[in-house]
Order: structure tokens, then sequence, then C-alpha cells
């Protein structure tokens, strides 16, 4: 299991300190220091929408130039992320295959503790 994120954001903070308070195994990528790449964002969407990873609603977004922000499709989405990291909503937890995007204790309760 693997928990992509950076590690100064406060929803970041939560989901690790959640897991390893549960005592559940996970690997960290800060997306900052670990890098982020246009192949990862790619196998991100085809599991789940570029929409729901892309943060419209984050200060990175707010700061984007006018051309930046208009006519976003999956591409240029991607490319953006790339550039600013921080425009990818957090965390992203890869398990078995499945992507589960943000933190809620309900949400990682019900999938680790059954």
């Amino acid at each position: 299991m693997k928990l992509y994120g950076i590690k100064n954001c406060d929803t970041v903070r939560r989901a690790r300190k959640w897991l390893e308070s549960n005592k559940i195994n996970y690997s960290f990528h800060d997306l900052r220091e670990d890098g982020l790449t246009e192949a990862m964002l790619q196998e991100w969407a085809d599991l789940t929408s570029w929409e729901l990873l892309f943060n419209k609603r984050s200060t990175s977004f707010r700061s984007l130039t006018e051309t930046q922000k208009s006519n976003i499709i999956q591409s240029k989405a991607i490319s953006l992320m790339v550039e600013h990291p921080t425009l990818v909503k957090r965390p992203i937890l890869i398990n078995n295959k499945q992507l589960h995007i943000g933190f809620k204790p309900a949400q990682y309760q019900e999938l680790f503790i059954k």
C-alpha cells in the first residue's frame, strides 16, 4: 500500500497519523520530493478520473493564470499537476489497485478495520 501526498499538508499528516496509530503498514511518496510524473497521473486517471484528482479549490489553482485555468482537459490538467504538485487532491492512497482520494477517518475505518 502506498500513500501519496505532500508531507506538510495537514490532511496528509492526519492520514499518516491514522494509519500509524492503527498499525497499518504503508509507504509514503512525497509528490514534491519524490516526484510526480505524467505516467503516474495517467494511471490514476485511468483508475478514477482526472477531474477527481485535479484540485480547483486549491491556492495553487487560484494562482494560475487565466489562460492556464481555461479550457482544461485531461492532458492539460496532467501537465499542470506535474508542474504544480499541489494541484493534486491529496492524499492519494493506492491499495490493491484501488485508488482512494482524500482522508476521512470513517472512510479509512471502513477500508481497513473490518
